[in-house]
Parts: structure tokens; C-alpha cells; sequence
């Protein structure tokens, strides 16, 4: 039995003995109508679990107060650029002095520029995670690269530029996002797209277009006939799509900039013709615009809307689709992106701003993916990282690395088709635990609590003493364990769990016996005895709660 069932199964006990709340609680499980609940820390606190990397306490209190309606606009406001990524430690780069970006510098036969290039640009992202604050983009940008999947193109700058364009567009038209990938230089590289023309028409890009990016194949009713669309139409999708090439692909040419252009003669000028499941329709030769037509011909299906919300849907709420919420979500939601002409946001924040969302059910079933259980570690707990340049990229290189051993490496998802979390069955985001992934968890949060991680001189740990600070109550044992469960677990802990992490804090002591340490901790900061005495028992309590179940999930 999995976390949602158990959490329906108790629910459901519930119900048979309050047969009012029950009839309540079944109109608001499945239904997209705006929450019109209680709003208060566990539903700030929710929300800002899934639509971010991590917030703090100060955060979700602030969010708590603002209320559901401005927290949404926050989260889904307009964000500049980020700075580009930085040449940090290279000096033999003629073209780029560092402390300046690499972004549209060419390469050189002198020497090889790619590996320093790779590792800022790397830990430039896991910069962008840390530091991006109250706000959805980032997990959008993640969302949309698990969506359009790209590994192993061997140039930073085109890597740079195809992650950009995923933020750029995160929360904008889901259409024109389609249309820009199509021609994306990292996409015509990684699909084969590059190689697509008159004469030898490659499929690659067209199948993924169907079945990956846009509509899903749907079950097969006949011999090479999906519910929607045909092999036929694979093929030729595969003519409408040629010509385009990308350009500045390892350049040395200081002129030359990543860029996708249209060859004429490479192009197949010819009529194609889709099939039934496109009702027929015929696609006259519009040459560098006939990919552009060939996406509004897709986007005229309705089922497009439907199968982006599922994907939506498995990201920010849960993996199973009942035929139920099939009809009460995914079908309104898919209406919400066709009413706004597939603008990605209003049906964003329908499902965010749901009934459904914040229905009991929903809140802790997620096991947290990779790298949303690191950051909420980080970000939580507002670990500090070095600030000059060497060691500020340095020591989020390092957090790039780690990545690897999660098994949830950013621009390197295992297949086209993204992380198998989002789409396997039957074991979907337990895909994250397994016994390399669960002992690399447990050692991270150990060290992160205890003795920290050492980059250029400068521990990089849990900071017990400040983190304490931030809380109501620090004075009260139980308020401390209550507050930090609070903040940490997405269900609130036993009893039983808050006596055996008293115990752990105050091992057989009464209760008068912390608040005696801390008020004299409290009252003289700098004496080192009191302080460490204070941390040690942090650190323990913490290294705890960051083991527990609860902790791994969302």
C-alpha cells in the first residue's frame, strides 16, 4: 500500500463515522473549483513544497498570511534572465577573462574549453535552484526539460541556449514552446533533426513530436493506427520538418552564433498529407514556415491540452490518473489551456489553486525527486555557500556531482522520454528509493546535520543555532519538535514519533531542564561551552528528523 492509499484508507475510517464531513470532503476531493478551505501554514506550506525547491519558515509564514491568491501571483511572476553562467577558473581562454561569460565565445584548436564551460554552466543551474526564491519558474524549467528531453549534446552553448529557452518559456504558450523546440538547435542536434531532408527523411524528431511532446500515441486499434495518430503521419511529419540545420555547433568563429536556419534545397517542397486522425488534412509547401503550420494543425486537437495537464499533473500532484479525475481535473484543466489559447499558466494555477490540490489525499503521497530532496535540505535550512567566485562555483559543482549518485542529473535524463518516475508504471516516483539512492540520501542529510562538507576552506553545513532562531519557541522542547516537524514534514508526526525526538533532544530529562540550557545559551551566545552544548543536541534531533520517512516526501 502506498502513501496515498494509506492516508485514504484512514480517511475513509473517518468517514464511516461522520457521515456530514464525509459528504463535504467527497465534493472538494476531485473538483477543480478554487479552494475555498482554511488557509493556513500546513496549505502555505504545501504549496510552496511543490511549485519550489524549498522555502523557509519565515516564507511559509509569510505566504500564510498573503493567502492563497497572492501566493500564486507571486510564484508566478515574471522573473528576469538570470545572469549567464561565468568563466570561474579557466586562464587560458584568450576570449573570455574570467569573472566574464562564456555564452557566445568561440572555441579554440589551442586548447579545449569544453570541460570548464560543462562545469560552470553546471554549476550555474544548481545556483539558479538555490537562489531562486519564491517562485515556480525553476521547477517549470525542470518540468519542461524532463518534457523535452535532450542528453549528450557536446556544446555548453548549445546546452545554454536550449535550457534557456525552456526558461524563457516556462510558464508561457505551450504552443509556441513547441514551435521553438522543434527548431532548437540542442533538439535538431539530439534528435537528428540536422539530418532531415528531401532525400533521406529521419523520423526520430516527428515520432517524438507525436508521441512525447505534444498529443501521446493513445492505444493502438489498428496496425500502425494509435487513437492519435498513424505511422503515416509520422512519416510525413518527418517531410514537413526538413531543411533546418543548426549552426555555431563547436565553432571557432567569433561571428558565428548558435542558431537553427532553414536550407531550401534541403527541404521536401512537396504536398504531404496527414490522416483521419488529422481529418485529412493537406500541407501545402510554406517552406521555413511549414513546421510552424504543421504545429497549429496539432494543437487543433484537444486531446494536446488533455495530455500536457496529465504530465502537469503527475509533476506537481500525483502519478495516478483515476478515470474520476480524468473527468474532474484533467478535462478541465485541458479546457482552461484551450480557452487561453494554450498559455500555460492560468491552467497552472487552476490546478494549484484547487480543491483538489489541497485535499487531504494530496498532501504527502510525492516521494520528493532527486534534486527537490536536496534543495529543501539547502534552502529549509538556508545553508550558506562561499560567495567568491572560485569557490561559490566550486562548491556548487560539487552539488552538481552529488546529483549523479541521487540518479536525477540535470541535463542528463536517461532517455527522450524523460525520468521514468513521471511515466513508469507501477512503480513511478519509487523509481528515487532504491538501495544505492536511499543510502546516498541518508549520507548527505548526515553530513549536511553534522560535520558539513569542507570546499576551499569553508564548511558548508546545517547552521542548528541560527536555523533555531527562526522559530516561534525555541524555549519549549515540545514547541521545538512541533514547530520544526512543522516546517520539515508535509503530515503532521505521532505522538510517539514527538516522544522518541524528545528523547533523542533531552535524552531522560524533564522538560525544564532545555529550557533552562537554551535561556542561558540565549542570554550569553559567545560562551562556546553553552553553545556547543546547545548544537550537539541540535544536530541530533535534526540529523533524526532528516532520516524519517516523512522528510522524504512531499
Amino acid at each position: 500500500m502506498d502513501r496515498r492509499s494509506t492516508l485514504a484508507t484512514l480517511v475513509g475510517k473517518k468517514r464511516q463515522q461522520k457521515s456530514t464531513a464525509a459528504a463535504s470532503m467527497t465534493t472538494s476531493v476531485n473538483s477543480l473549483e478554487p479552494y475555498a478551505g482554511p488557509w493556513g501554514f500546513d496549505q502555505a506550506a504545501h504549496l510552496l513544497r511543490r511549485a519550489t525547491f524549498g522555502a523557509t519558515y519565515a516564507q511559509i509564514k509569510e505566504a500564510a498570511q498573503n493567502g492563497l491568491a497572492l501566493t500564486l501571483n507571486t510564484l508566478m511572476e515574471p522573473q528576469d534572465a538570470p545572469s549567464p553562467p561565468l568563466n570561474y577558473n579557466f586562464n587560458d581562454d584568450p576570449n573570455v577573462p574570467i569573472g566574464q561569460t562564456w555564452i557566445e565565445a568561440p572555441y579554440s584548436l589551442e586548447a579545449n574549453f569544453f570541460s570548464y564551460r560543462f562545469r560552470s554552466l553546471y554549476s550555474w543551474t544548481m545556483d539558479q535552484l538555490l537562489t531562486e526564491g519564491i517562485s515556480i519558474r525553476e521547477q517549470m524549467t525542470l518540468f519542461w526539460h524532463n518534457h523535452f528531453a535532450v542528453a549528450n549534446v557536446n556544446d555548453p552553448k548549445f546546452v545554454y541556449k536550449h535550457i534557456s529557452t525552456l526558461r524563457e518559456y516556462a510558464l508561457g504558450n505551450f504552443r509556441e514552446l513547441v514551435k521553438a523546440i522543434t527548431i532548437d538547435p540542442a533538439m535538431l542536434r539530439f534528435l537528428n533533426g540536422r539530418q532531415n531532408s528531401a532525400v533521406a527523411p529521419n523520423e526520430n524528431y516527428a515520432r517524438e513530436l507525436l508521441e512525447l511532446f505534444t498529443i501521446g500515441k493513445g492505444p493502438q486499434v489498428g496496425p500502425g493506427d494509435y487513437t492519435n495518430y498513424t505511422e503515416d503521419d509520422i512519416l510525413e511529419i518527418a517531410r514537413v520538418l526538413t531543411g533546418w540545420r543548426d549552426r555555431g555547433y563547436l565553432t571557432l568563429d567569433a561571428e558565428q552564433a548558435v542558431e537553427s536556419a532553414f536550407i531550401n534545397f534541403r527541404h521536401d517542397s512537396g504536398t504531404k498529407q496527414l490522416s483521419h486522425r488529422f481529418d485529412n488534412v493537406v500541407i501545402e509547401n510554406a517552406g521555413e514556415e511549414e513546421y510552424s503550420n504543421l504545429i497549429d494543425i496539432i494543437f487543433q486537437k484537444e486531446e494536446v491540452a488533455r495530455y500536457i495537464s496529465r504530465k502537469l499533473y503527475r509533476w506537481f500532484v500525483y502519478y495516478e490518473i483515476s478515470d474520476e479525475i480524468e473527468t474532474n481535473i484533467i478535462q478541465p484543466m485541458a479546457q482552461v489551456l484551450i480557452d487561453n489559447d494554450y498559455e500555460i499558466q492560468p491552467a497552472l494555477e487552476a490546478l494549484l489553486g484547487s480543491e483538489h490540490f489541497y485535499h487531504i489525499l494530496n498532501l504527502g503521497p510525492k516521494i520528493k525527486n532527486p534534486l527537490d530532496f536536496m534543495m529543501s535540505v539547502l534552502r529549509q535550512f538556508e545553508v550558506q555557500f562561499p560567495t567568491e567566485l572560485l569557490p561559490a562555483y566550486n562548491s556548487k559543482f560539487q552539488l552538481y556531482a552529488i546529483t549523479s549518485a541521487l540518479q536525477m542529473q540535470y541535463f542528463n535524463p536517461p532517455s527522450v522520454a524523460g525520468w521514468k518516475a513521471y511515466y513508469q508504471e507501477p512503480l513511478y516516483y519509487r523509481t528515487w528509493i532504491n538501495s544505492t539512492t536511499l543510502q546516498f540520501r541518508f549520507d548527505l542529510t548526515d553530513v549536511l546535520s553534522t560535520v558539513g562538507f569542507l570546499f576551499n576552506g569553508q564548511r558548508i553545513q546545517i547552521d542548528v543555532l541560527q536555523f533555531i532562531t527562526t522559530i516561534d519557541n525555541p524555549y519549549d522542547p515540545n514547541d521545538v519538535i512541533e514547530e520544526f516537524a512543522r516546517i520539515l514534514f508535509p503530515q503532521p508526526i505521532t505522538d510517539s514519533q514527538k516522544t522518541a525526538l524528545k528523547e533523542i533532544l533531552i535524552p531522560g530529562l524533564p522538560d525544564f531542564e532545555w529550557t533552562v540550557e537554551y535561556g542561558e545559551y540565549a542570554a550569553d551566545p559567545d560562551n562556546s561551552v553553552l553553545a556547543l552544548a546547545i548544537e550537539a543536541k541540535l544536530r541530533n534531533l535534526i540529523r533524526t528528523m532528516l532520516t524519517m520517512p516523512e522528510f522524504y516526501l512531499s
